[in-house]
């Protein structure tokens, strides 16, 4: 059948992956570097991805096209999640961890942890000539953490682009100190309304206190904000935004209250 459907001029395409989190049926992968249209039946031809493109590579075209088909798409996304949550399905651990029970998603990785600091006076001596680290919790990662989980409730917390703490010489110290944490790259991670329905989830059930985002300067990891922003949006509950942004030498851009 002939039928509207998105449309992707490689040549203009950089990949900064900015029209993935608009498609919420993820039709839109960055592969190689490119935007490429995963599946026609995933398209519905609504074109929700046509504005967040800077590069203009994105248009709406009639072509012969198979159906959009809802029902697939529903049952790709929930397989996506189950794979996330499953983790090792049921196989021992190494290292004497134990087995992981699939049926209560018991990934050790995913365990929630929080943690106890000491004060540097009550360090040792080795210890006091080495940075602390001001990670409070375990899980990090936004997929595997729980937006309800008490390390998030009434907290500053912080949102921050996977390679922030590989760049930000003081990040711990500077951005991180007394807040809660969640990772996440806009432009890899799949799955990236789960993303926009946990903040929605921290700023009106966990009550969060505020959200930092912290992102590089590249293109693609503007995305991360843009996420918040619409999750933030659609919250009952007011919750002050700040946007960050890290240049890839390690130096602080940009830091205000949106």
């Amino acid at each position: 059948m002939k039928r509207k459907i998105i449309k992707i001029d490689e040549e203009k395409c950089t990949g900064c992956g900015l029209c993935v989190p608009n498609c919420q049926e993820e039709a839109i992968k960055i592969i190689d570097g490119k935007a490429k249209l995963v599946s026609d039946v995933f398209c519905d031809g609504l074109g929700a991805c046509l504005g967040e493109c800077p590069e203009g590579a994105l248009s709406i075209e009639d072509r012969e096209a198979k159906p959009f088909d809802e029902k697939m798409v529903m049952e790709n996304i929930a397989r996506k999640k189950c794979e996330q949550t499953q983790g090792h399905g049921g196989k021992a651990t190494p290292h004497g961890l134990g087995v992981i029970n699939p049926a209560t998603h018991g990934c050790p990785g995913s365990a929630h942890a929080i943690f106890e600091r000491k004060s540097p006076v009550a360090a040792s001596a080795v210890q006091a000539n080495t940075q602390q680290s001001e990670l409070t919790h375990w899980p990090i990662q936004f997929h595997l953490v729980n937006p309800a989980a008490d390390f998030f409730r009434g907290k500053d917390v912080v949102l921050a682009a996977d390679c922030i703490a590989y760049s930000l010489p003081d990040f711990h110290e500077r951005f991180l100190k007394g807040k809660s944490l969640a990772i996440a790259c806009p432009k890899l991670d799949e799955g990236q309304d789960v993303y926009r329905e946990k903040i929605r989830k921290m700023a009106d059930e966990a009550e969060i206190n505020t959200l930092t985002v912290i992102m590089m300067e590249v293109p693609c990891c503007r995305g991360l904000l843009q996420i918040a922003q619409t999750a933030l949006q659609s919250a009952k509950r007011k919750v002050p935004l700040k946007a960050v942004i890290v240049g890839t030498r390690g130096d602080v851009i940009s830091e205000e209250w949106i």
